[in-house]
């Protein structure tokens, strides 16, 4: 069974993003809170895809993969292959699921934090400089 697609965002979606941009190689924040739970309920019923704007550049998709690996396995207490084998066959499962997108996914749903819902009706232009994403509110 084919699963639909759903595209996250991963600065300031997976990724907690509270330094700001440091480079596409550079991701030195802690995940947002949940992620690891999220992804693993999600994987369930959508092929989850990760597409940012480090996906396109150099370093950018091997530094978001290694940076999920290290949360992912820091979640489960198996990041030195420490914790119980459920646990590590968890995070492996998690891993090798979840993939990272170089264009933007042809998504049944997408999660970003800086974007809106076009519901038909276009929005006043003014009323778009005032939006601020989650973490900054």
């Amino acid at each position: 069974m084919n699963k639909p697609i759903l595209c996250l965002d991963f600065d300031g979606v997976m990724h907690s993003y509270s330094s700001g941009w440091k480079g596409a190689d550079v991701i030195p924040d802690p995940p947002v809170p949940g992620m690891v739970q999220f992804l693993e309920r999600a994987l369930e019923w959508f092929d989850v895809q990760v597409f940012s704007s480090r996906s396109h550049q150099s370093g950018g998709t091997e530094a978001m993969s290694d940076w999920l690996r290290t949360h992912v396995t820091r979640h489960f207490d198996c990041e030195f292959h420490t914790g119980a084998p459920a646990d590590f066959d968890r995070a492996m499962a998690i891993l090798d699921a979840v993939t990272f997108a170089t264009e933007k996914p042809a998504a049944f749903l997408s999660i970003d934090d800086r974007a809106l819902t076009f519901n038909g009706e276009w929005p006043d232009p003014m009323s778009l400089r005032v939006f601020k994403p989650w973490n900054k509110r």
